[in-house]
């Protein structure tokens, strides 16, 4: 019998062009390309094999991109293995991913919803005007004091949005209010401060006007019942009702990635594996770092699927 497993999916910053290649023709990363391009009406798998970057990365495509290509990892997972997760979830982003994964959405819904999603959040807040900043080497209580004293001292918005790991802390703001608590963090020990290369302040309280515009679009959302449970970003619960996930979606927005306490609950749970479902790497290193009993792997291309799969014995 195969080990209990969770698959976890990432969110925007992991995408790169041509991060399906190594999939070559598998029937069931080209036929989730075909249905994203139908969904959205325009050629999503030429977007992802050739870019540019530049349009890879702008926040309107990055999210429906990252969105497709986990799923694409999904369903060649399935196909190659059948193998269910016990849980899943997803930071940020990919929580809708998880979501579709789980059965409470088909692609061809969540798609048109996660670009609507971005666009909501990049007219919320100019491009310029909000930051984000990774903030290392400090524990997360002296990561949020240092924003509510930058905050007292500027009388500008900056926030924890994302607990990623015990020493990772990401804030968002408005840029003078992110460069003041960055200053302050260091003074206070943080071993570095990173500005992020991102259009808007996401998961802060600066992205409530596109909450509120995702809110009544996810009012006219429906949901199916989920197939296995997903630990969702903003309560660090499984909620399985529609009225529950619209809730959870749009507080997400402006609410913060509580990403430790997730990894936690899987763990919790009886989960052992944590899979990284979709491009990148970050959030299986992030699953060790919040407990380095998990045993964490990507599944990105047809060799680390294969890897993955020989972990669970």
């Amino acid at each position: 019998m195969s080990a209990k497993f969770a698959f976890v999916f990432p969110g925007q910053g992991s995408q790169t062009v041509g991060m399906l290649d190594a999939w070559g023709d598998h029937p069931e990363v080209v036929r989730t390309l075909v249905e994203a391009s139908e969904a959205l009406g325009e050629d999503i798998g030429a977007l992802i094999k050739v870019g540019p970057k530049e349009q890879l990365d702008l926040t309107t495509n990055t999210q429906p991109v990252m969105l497709t290509a986990g799923i694409a990892c999904y369903r060649a997972w399935m196909a190659e293995t059948g193998l269910v997760p016990a849980a899943a979830a997803g930071h940020s982003l990919g929580e809708y991913t998880a979501l579709v994964a789980a059965g409470a959405l088909s692609l061809a819904e969540a798609l048109p919803l996660v670009r609507f999603r971005a666009q909501s959040m990049q007219q919320a807040v100019p491009v310029g005007v909000g930051a984000m900043a990774a903030i290392l080497g400090l524990d997360s209580a002296a990561v949020i004091e240092g924003c509510a004293a930058a905050a007292a001292a500027t009388g500008e918005a900056v926030e924890a949005a994302n607990f990623n790991d015990p020493k990772q802390t990401v804030i968002a703001g408005t840029k003078a209010g992110v460069d003041k608590a960055c200053e302050l963090l260091k003074a206070a020990g943080a071993k570095r401060a990173l500005l992020l290369p991102v259009s808007a302040p996401f998961h802060s309280s600066l992205m409530k006007p596109a909450a509120l515009a995702l809110q009544a679009r996810l009012a006219t959302t429906e949901f199916a019942a989920l197939q296995f449970p997903v630990i969702n970003n903003i309560d660090v619960a499984a909620v399985g009702d529609a009225a529950g996930l619209r809730d959870a979606l749009f507080r997400q927005a402006f609410g913060p990635v509580r990403w430790v306490e997730v990894v936690q609950a899987l763990k919790a749970q009886g989960i052992q594996h944590v899979l990284e479902c979709g491009p990148g790497k970050v959030l299986a290193g992030l699953a060790k770092r919040v407990d380095a009993e998990l045993i964490s792997a990507t599944v990105l291309d047809p060799a680390s699927l294969t890897e993955a799969r020989a972990l669970l014995g």
